[in-house]
């Protein structure tokens, strides 16, 4: 990080003190103890494992994923390809998502097959299903591309709620990037649990005055319109009093967590993009999501959406 740089979000600083901002918990200690990773699973609501992925794997779907967004026009080619700097702001759309995904064969092997697919296998004791659809994460510089507090639940939870998220950073990613950070605790908030938590951000009400958009997939929810549960992660920390941890992340690293783990990221304070993928897994004998499976997974749009009667 830059000699007096301050961490932010959406500009704002973030108070680090040991207090208010802490680091991951590490299980590189215990990453064949499968044991003890479930009860720190249950304890923490997320996993960090340091180094679990094949590296080479990852560095080839780094550069493939680079050599596209070079096409699209993203990267800044008078600098070498694989420092990925940013040319101008990246906002990348779900169809973009899909095309880095399916025309990256590095990444489906790092992502669906080897080390990740045999954690998860000993992990929830038996046999896994990724959902399909693969999330490619590009951000830019910027304030306004850190992503506001949420469950992953409001966004897929029309299958099994043992559903785990995956979020891989594809290269080196120090916290002035602006890396995944996870909200302290947040898993056993029951209240938050009860309410939010049990939203979908594709069903609308069918007897609400102005039904402009839901049909369409422009609306969402009845909440914030996006799904998230807060548009302000430092004074969502302050109000519920949970600490914000992160970490510098490495290649080849490993972050899981649960369906109602509250989690945001930070502004990415340099000028490279931070790439990264977010996956998810479950026993495939549990039901699926039917929005994000098959061969082009409709996600979130007008055949998505359900009407109900609030």
């Amino acid at each position: 990080m830059m000699e007096n740089e301050v961490l932010s979000i959406h500009g704002k600083p973030i108070d680090t003190e040991p207090n208010s901002f802490g680091e991951l918990r590490s299980s590189a200690d215990a990453v064949d103890e499968f044991d003890v990773l479930r009860a720190r699973f249950e304890k923490d609501g997320y996993l960090y494992l340091p180094r679990l992925l094949d590296v080479d794997t990852l560095a080839s779907a780094r550069l493939t994923m680079l050599e596209a967004l070079a096409e699209l026009d993203f990267i800044d080619t008078d600098f070498p390809l694989r420092d990925g700097i940013a040319k101008r702001e990246c906002n990348v759309s779900a169809r973009e998502m899909v095309g880095l995904s399916k025309s990256n064969e590095p990444l489906r092997q790092a992502l669906y097959s080897g080390p990740m697919i045999a954690f998860y296998e000993k992990f929830l004791g038996g046999p896994v299903r990724g959902l399909d659809f693969t999330w490619c994460r590009v951000k830019s510089s910027g304030t306004e591309t850190a992503t506001n507090p949420h469950y992953d639940i409001v966004f897929m939870g029309r299958g099994t709620k043992n559903l785990y998220t995956s979020w891989t950073p594809l290269g080196d990613t120090p916290r002035e990037m602006g890396g995944l950070m996870i909200l302290e605790d947040s898993h056993r908030l029951e209240e938050i649990k009860a309410t939010y938590g049990q939203s979908d951000v594709d069903v609308f009400c069918t007897n609400e005055q102005d039904l402009h958009g839901t049909e369409t997939g422009q609306k969402r929810w009845q909440g914030s319109g996006t799904g998230t549960y807060a548009n302000d992660a430092i004074a969502l920390r302050e109000e519920l009093n949970n600490r914000w941890l992160t970490t510098d992340y490495e290649l080849g690293d490993l972050l899981v967590f649960s369906m109602y783990t509250m989690h945001a990221s930070m502004d990415n304070l340099t000028n490279r993009l931070r790439l990264s993928t977010d996956t998810r897994y479950q026993l495939a004998s549990e039901p699926v999501d039917e929005r994000w499976i098959g061969e082009n997974p409709i996600a979130h749009g007008p055949e998505a959406k359900k009407g109900i009667i609030c």
